[in-house]
């Protein structure tokens, strides 16, 4: 009985020292900050080495954004119609007034047809009402002189008064029928522009049966198939500024005062691996409520592979602090474990550190290192 629980207590105590080790008590791979792990003496010292310095950097923030085109515009339609034909699709590449979309023209061919019909006839009752005109002036001008001399003779008691009074009437009767002539020449004129103005309309809905490009741009998206109904107000494309983009990206409330437009910033592009350099272009007024980030809008430069939609980082300046800098060519990586080759009482010994962002040609030790230390730069001498 006394054997069995030794037993016991023996398998118990391998079965905890089993997990233990497999948890990663006993491994000292990981290394805290500020602290010195050895993994152990190199063979050589190295021929080739360098000094671990302290420089002041400056620490940055990231704000998460979202690439979009500088310009982005809804191709929509003037008139209402069936489209025709539609000749792009999402991607393709388009210049200022290439065709886009066509729409059925034949009702607004129609309208034309009728419009110049009814500006034809406007012109013919213009013309009418014209020559109408010069026969009333000539009559009118007939009537008068009469009248004058049958009134001179009158006073000379050379006609009677049923002829005064017959000439007077001739008189007013002209001079009547060359008022109506003028109304009836103005409402000639006013039929023929406006016939004339339903002629232009006509054409110029003609014009925009045919969607055109405002600009080199690419297409977005395409909403519309042919045999749809196209109406005002409806997009059937959307286009962006072919290769200009921009990241929109949300600062907090606490940064955005480090945050102006026209300052170069750096951002990163996750996707395409790539750090580049924007200028701020706009930063919204007002702050979102919900998330207490003001929308900065950056201008890209031409990044190869990059698209609309696509996730990037603003780095957001945020201070200075100084960081412990090394030179990328002294880290040994075996796995997930880094390495310098330190210079320790006149020996060579490997440590572990823990490194983070890139400057240039040198890396920075966030554990491991604190600064004046000499590492030896690897070599064929020393791989091991």
């Amino acid at each position: 009985m006394q054997q069995s629980k030794v037993i016991t207590i023996i398998v118990a105590a391998a079965t905890l020292l089993l997990i233990l080790w497999f948890a990663g008590a006993f491994q000292s791979d990981t290394l805290a900050p500020g602290h010195v792990a050895k993994s152990g003496p190199a063979r050589q010292p190295p021929q080739v080495t360098t000094v671990a310095h302290l420089q002041q950097m400056t620490e940055v923030i990231e704000s998460v954004g979202t690439v979009r085109p500088r310009t982005e515009t809804r191709i929509e339609a003037q008139v209402t119609g069936k489209v025709r034909e539609v000749r792009v699709r999402a991607g393709d590449v388009v210049k200022r007034g290439e065709p886009l979309i066509i729409l059925d023209d034949r009702e607004l061919t129609s309208r034309r047809v009728q419009a110049e019909q009814s500006f034809q006839s406007a012109k013919a009752k213009r013309e009418q009402a014209r020559q109408a005109i010069s026969e009333a002036q000539a009559g009118n001008s007939k009537a008068v002189a009469q009248f004058q001399r049958i009134q001179k003779l009158f006073k000379d008691k050379a006609v009677t008064s049923r002829e005064m009074d017959q000439a007077e009437a001739d008189y007013r009767q002209a001079l009547s029928r060359l008022e109506q002539a003028r109304e009836g020449l103005i409402g000639a004129e006013s039929e023929a522009r406006r016939a004339a103005e339903a002629l232009e309309e006509t054409r110029i809905a003609l014009g925009y049966t045919v969607i055109r490009a405002p600009e080199d741009m690419q297409v977005a998206r395409r909403s519309v198939e042919p045999g749809d109904l196209a109406i005002p107000g409806k997009a059937l494309l959307v286009v962006q500024t072919a290769g200009a983009m921009r990241l929109e990206a949300f600062v907090r409330e606490g940064l955005i005062r480090r945050v102006r437009p026209g300052v170069e910033m750096n951002i990163v592009i996750p996707a395409l691996e790539r750090t580049a350099r924007g200028v701020v272009e706009e930063v919204l007024p007002s702050a979102d409520p919900a998330t207490r980030t003001f929308l900065v809008k950056v201008a890209l430069p031409d990044i190869p592979g990059l698209h609309p939609g696509m996730f990037g980082r603003l780095l957001v300046p945020a201070g200075k602090r100084n960081a412990v800098l090394v030179d990328v060519n002294a880290i040994r990586r075996v796995g997930q474990l880094e390495s310098v080759l330190l210079q320790d009482k006149g020996s060579w010994t490997w440590i572990y550190v823990k490194t983070g962002e890139h400057q240039g040609n040198e890396v920075e030790i966030l554990a491991g290192l604190s600064g004046g230390e000499t590492v030896g730069l690897p070599g064929a001498d020393h791989a091991n």
